[in-house]
C-alpha cells in the first residue's frame, strides 16, 4: 500500500481554504487533455502505456511499480480529507507529476460517464511469452477471442485471485490494457504477467513447447472440473462469447473440461466459467 508522507514534506502545500496548491490547467485544449483522450480511444496494444481512472487503480499501479507520466486530479476533489487529495499529495511527495484540473476539463479527460476525480497515464513492465510459459509452476490462462472488455478484465481478476501465474489474451479479444478492461480487472492486469495481441496458435505453441499440459474448456462433452488433474504445469484455454473455442484449437489440447449445468442453461459467461475452473484447479494445486 502507498505510504502517505506528512503534508509538510515534498512539493504539495495546503492553502488557507484547505485545498492543495500544485500545477494546474484550465483549458480543454491543453496537450495533456489531448493525450488522455487519444489513449482512451486507442489503447496501447502492448500494454506498456496505460490509462487509469480512479483512486483504486492509480494506487494499485503505484504499488505495482508502474512509472507515472502524469496524474490529473479534479480541483474539487483536492481537499485533504478526500481519497483523491490524500493520494495526490502522497504522489507529489514521491516526485510524481500531479496536475490539478478544472472539473469540466477533468470531464473531458476521464473516459467514464461519472468521472472519479483522479486519472493517470502510467507505464508498466511488459511481460515476455517465454517467461510466462517457463514459470516453474506455470498455471497459464489463454483467453481466445473474448471480445467484451469487461469480461476480459473480470477473467484476469479471477485468474489472479485463483493463483494463475500468467496469461495470454489472444486473437480477436479485447485489449486487456484498455481503460475498460483495467477497471474490470480491478488492477489484476497491472500485477499478473499478461501478454496481449498474439495469435492463438502462437500462444498455444509457446505453452506446448514449454511442456504445459493444455486443458480446453468446452460447453459439452468434457470431463467435470474436479475430475481433471490440474497439478503440475498447466495451460487453460478459454473461448470467447458465443462460439467458444474452435475445434482446431480444441484438437491441440490434452484434455477437455466442461462445467456441469442444469439442462435449461446453454452456457455460462466466460469470466464466470473461468472462475469455476480456476478454483477447481486451485483446490488441487494448493495441496501439492
Amino acid at each position: 500500500m502507498l505510504a502517505l508522507p506528512p503534508l509538510v514534506r515534498g512539493r504539495a502545500r495546503v492553502t488557507a481554504d484547505g485545498h492543495f496548491r500544485m500545477r494546474s490547467i484550465s483549458s480543454r485544449q491543453n496537450p495533456i487533455v489531448r493525450t488522455f483522450r487519444e489513449l482512451a480511444g486507442h489503447p496501447d496494444p502492448t500494454g506498456e502505456r496505460v490509462l487509469l481512472d480512479g483512486v483504486h487503480l492509480v494506487r494499485d499501479a503505484h504499488d505495482a511499480g508502474a512509472v507515472f507520466e502524469v496524474v490529473v486530479v479534479a480541483a474539487s476533489r483536492l481537499q485533504p480529507d478526500t481519497e483523491e487529495g490524500t493520494l495526490a499529495v502522497a504522489l507529489e511527495n514521491a516526485d510524481v507529476d500531479v496536475v490539478a484540473v478544472d472539473d469540466k476539463v477533468f470531464g473531458a479527460i476521464s473516459p467514464v460517464r461519472t468521472p472519479s476525480g483522479v486519472a493517470a497515464i502510467a507505464r508498466r513492465k511488459v511481460s515476455a511469452p517465454p517467461l510466462i510459459c517457463g514459470h516453474e509452476r506455470a498455471f497459464v490462462v489463454a483467453a481466445i477471442d473474448v471480445q467484451d472488455p469487461g469480461n476480459v478484465g473480470s477473467l484476469l481478476r479471477a485468474a489472479e485471485a485463483g493463483g494463475v501465474t500468467g496469461g495470454f489474451v489472444c486473437g480477436a479479444s479485447a485489449n486487456p490494457f484498455s481503460w475498460k478492461s483495467l477497471r474490470g480487472s480491478m488492477g489484476s492486469a497491472l500485477r499478473l504477467p499478461v501478454v496481449a495481441g498474439m495469435t492463438s496458435d502462437a500462444a498455444i505453441a509457446c505453452m506446448k513447447s514449454s511442456g504445459l499440459r493444455l486443458v480446453a474448456a468446452v460447453p459439452h462433452g468434457g470431463e467435470p472440473p474436479d475430475e481433471i488433474d490440474w497439478r503440475g504445469r498447466v495451460g487453460l484455454l478459454l473461448g470467447g462469447e458465443g462460439p467458444g473455442l474452435t475445434e482446431q484449437i480444441v484438437s491441440q489440447s490434452d484434455v477437455r473440461v466442461t462445467v456441469p449445468m442444469a439442462v435449461t442453461v446453454e452456457s455460462l459467461n466466460v469470466a464466470v466459467a473461468a472462475g469455476i475452473l480456476i478454483y477447481a484447479a486451485r483446490r488441487q494445486r494448493i495441496a501439492q
